[in-house]
Parts: C-alpha cells; structure tokens; sequence
C-alpha cells in the first residue's frame, strides 16, 4: 500500500539503511489508513494500537 519494495520494509525495521522521508511518510500514510494510531504512552515513548471503531 506504500509503494516500498519489500527490501525496503525490511531494511528499515532493521535499521540496516536508511530510509528516505517519503517513503517513511508513505509507511505511515498506509498504517494509519488501515487503521493503525500512532501514539505516545505516559512515559512519553511511541506506540501503536488499532484505532477504535467510530474514532
């Protein structure tokens, strides 16, 4: 949905290259379109979870 190469998912959940801005805005453009928030907790450290129905 983000139009990465697998390679190129792969390789930044591994941190073994950098990714380009636009492509990180487009992982998270298709996350959050399938539903997915981004979040920080109360420690202030990021997060995900599933968006709640009607949000």
């Amino acid at each position: 949905m983000a139009g990465a190469s697998y390679h190129t998912v792969r390789d930044f959940e591994r941190q073994a290259r950098r990714t380009l801005p636009r492509t990180i805005n487009a992982m998270r453009a298709a996350l959050e379109t399938a539903g997915i928030e981004f979040i920080a907790d109360n420690d202030g450290r990021p997060g995900v979870r599933r968006r709640q129905a009607g949000a």
